[in-house]
C-alpha cells in the first residue's frame, strides 16, 4: 500500500480509536504514525495498544510508527480558601507557596522552584492564559502581583509563566516510569513535553540510548531562545502549538511555526505541526474552512507531518478527520505553487560526500525525469537526507531493519521497505528497481536514482549514486 501523498500523518489513539477494528480504519484512512498520549494512558493501556498497531502492522505488511507522548511537568494551583475566586483587571493579589490558602485573598502555588525563578515583572498566567497576571515584588514563599486580565479562577487550574526559566527537569518520575514501559514495549518515537532548553534533550537521548528516536515538543518560549540547541540533539521537532498559544500572543504563533518548521527542515529533521488543527471535527463531520487552510498552510510550509489530537482520540468522527487530513494533503501537493514553494526554501548541501550525494540526486531525477528515489540505509539517515531535498519524485527507503522503517514513517515523502542488505552493487542497482516496480512506483523502462553506501552495510556511508532502468521481467 502506498500513498498518494508525501506529507505524514499522526494520529492520537483514544477511547474512540482503541480497537484493531478502528486503528486499521485510521490506518487505511492515511494515518501514518499513531501517537499515544501518557497523560492518559496506563501501562496496561499502553502495552494493548502497542499490541493491536503491531496486529495491524502484520496484517497491512506496512511499517507503522508508534510515538509515546510524554506528559511532563504540570505546574497548577492549589486548594483556594472559597475553592474559587474572581479576579478584576488592576487589583492586588498575593501569591502564596502553599498547597491550600487559609485567607481567601491568597492564591495558592505549591511550587517552590516557581518562586526561587520568578522576578519582577515577569508574567504569570492561570487557566490557559484566561487570567493574566504581572509581578510587582517576589520573596522565598510569596510574591505579590497585579491583575492585567481578569476573570475567575478555580482549584488545580493550570499556571504558566513564559518569561521565566523554571529549574525543573523535564522528566517528572511518571515520566521516566512512563519512558521504561514505552521502550521495554519498543516505541519508535518518545515526544519530551515541557523542553526548555538543550540539556533537556539530552537528559533523555542519555536514558533513550538508541532504543527509540527522540521528539522535541516546542511549547515553551524559552525553547525559542535556544532552538539550535534543541535541534542539535534532537531526532525531530513538534510544533505544539496549544501550549505555545499560552504562553505567547496568539498573533505570534503563526509565525513561530514558520521559524520551527524552517530550521528543522534545513536540518534534515522531521517536524511535525500539532494541536486544533481539526477541532470542529471533534463533534461534526464537516471541518470549518480555517481549519482546512491552516492544514494546507502547514503542508505548503513542507512540514514532514500534520496531526490529530482530539479529533481522533476522542471526537465523533475520526476516521473522517483522517480522510479530510489526508484529501487536504493530496490537494495541496498537487497545486501547482507547492513544488516551486518548496523548491525556493532549499538549503545549500552541508560540505559531506553524502549530502553533496543527495543535491545530486536531486538535480539529476529532475533532469532525467526518474520516478522515484531509491535509498539504501542502515540508520536511515540517507533517508532523512533524501526527504530533506523535498524531490519531485518518491522517496523508497530500502532498510535490513524494521526499526528502521518504522522511525522513517515520520519522514516526508519516505516509503519505507524491510528487505535484506544488499548482496553486491549489481544487487544494489537490481533490486532497488524491482522494489520500485512491486511497490508501484515505476513500470517497465522507467528510470528510478539509487543511492547506497559502499562498503554496503557501513551506516552513514552514503558515497553511491546510480541511475537504473526498470527492466519488463523485475519480479
Amino acid at each position: 500500500m502506498r500513498r498518494r501523498r508525501k506529507t505524514k500523518i499522526v494520529a492520537t489513539l483514544g477511547p474512540a480509536t482503541s480497537t484493531r477494528e478502528r486503528i486499521r480504519a485510521l490506518f487505511d484512512a492515511g494515518a501514518d504514525v499513531f501517537r499515544i498520549n501518557m497523560s492518559h494512558t496506563s501501562h496496561t493501556a499502553l502495552g494493548e495498544l502497542h499490541k493491536l498497531i503491531r496486529g495491524v502492522e502484520s496484517d497491512v505488511g506496512r511499517p507503522i510508527a508508534i510515538l509515546a507522548d510524554l506528559q511532563g511537568p504540570k505546574i497548577r494551583l492549589g486548594t483556594l480558601a472559597g475553592g474559587k475566586m474572581v479576579l478584576e483587571e488592576g487589583q492586588q493579589v498575593r501569591l502564596v507557596r502553599k498547597v491550600q490558602a487559609e485567607d481567601p485573598a491568597n492564591i495558592p502555588i505549591p511550587h517552590p522552584e516557581v518562586f526561587a525563578a520568578m522576578k519582577m515583572r515577569h508574567t504569570l498566567l492561570i487557566d490557559d492564559g484566561k487570567v493574566r497576571l504581572r509581578l510587582r515584588a517576589v520573596k522565598d514563599d510569596s510574591a505579590e502581583a497585579v491583575v492585567v486580565i481578569g476573570g475567575e479562577i478555580k482549584d488545580r487550574k493550570g499556571v504558566n509563566l513564559p518569561d521565566t526559566l523554571l529549574p525543573i527537569p523535564a522528566l517528572t518520575p511518571k515520566d521516566r516510569s512512563d519512558l521504561d514501559a514505552a521502550l521495554n514495549l519498543g516505541v519508535d518515537w518518545v515526544a519530551l513535553s515541557f523542553v526548555q532548553r538543550p540539556e533537556d534533550v539530552a537528559e533523555l537521548r542519555k536514558i533513550v540510548a538508541g532504543r527509540a528516536a527522540v521528539l522535541a515538543k516546542i511549547e515553551k518560549p524559552k525553547a525559542l531562545e535556544t532552538l539550535p540547541g534543541i535541534l542539535e540533539l534532537a531526532d525531530a521537532l513538534m510544533v505544539a502549538r496549544g501550549d505555545l498559544g499560552v504562553e505567547l500572543p496568539l498573533e505570534a504563533v503563526p509565525g513561530r511555526q514558520k521559524q520551527i518548521v524552517r530550521a528543522a527542515r534545513k536540518a534534515g529533521k522531521p517536524v511535525v505541526v500539532a494541536t486544533q488543527m481539526l477541532e470542529s471535527m471533534i463533534t461534526t463531520s464537516v471541518p470549518t474552512r480555517a481549519e482546512v487552510s491552516d492544514v494546507a498552510t502547514a503542508v505548503f510550509e513542507g512540514a514532514d507531518a500534520v496531526m490529530l489530537s482530539a479529533e481522533t482520540a476522542a471526537g465523533a468522527h475520526p476516521v473522517e478527520a483522517v480522510q479530510m487530513m489526508d484529501r487536504i494533503a493530496q490537494s495541496v501537493e498537487s497545486d501547482t505553487l507547492y513544488t516551486s514553494i518548496l523548491e525556493s526554501q532549499r538549503s545549500a548541501p552541508e560540505e559531506t560526500t553524502a549530502d553533496a550525494i543527495m543535491a545530486a540526486v536531486h538535480q539529476i531525477t529532475h533532469t532525467v525525469h526518474a520516478k522515484a528515489v531509491v535509498c539504501w540505509t542502515k540508520s536511515g539517515s540517507t533517508g532523512l537526507r533524501a526527504a530533506r531535498e523535498r524531490p519531485e519524485a518518491p522517496i523508497v527507503v530500502l532498510t535490513p531493519l524494521i526499526e528502521t522503517a518504522r522511525r522513517l514513517a515520520l519522514g516526508w515523502g519516505l516509503h519505507c521497505v524491510p528487505t535484506e542488505d544488499a548482496h553486491d552493487l549489481d544487487d544494489v542497482t537490481d533490486r532497488a528497481a524491482r522494489i520500485a516496480w512491486q511497490e508501484g512506483f515505476a513500470r517497465p523502462g522507467d528510470r528510478v536514482v539509487v543511492t547506497a553506501g559502499v562498503p554496503l552495510g557501513t551506516p552513514g556511508s552514503t558515497n553511491l549514486l546510480r541511475v537504473a532502468f526498470v527492466g519488463p521481467n523485475k519480479d
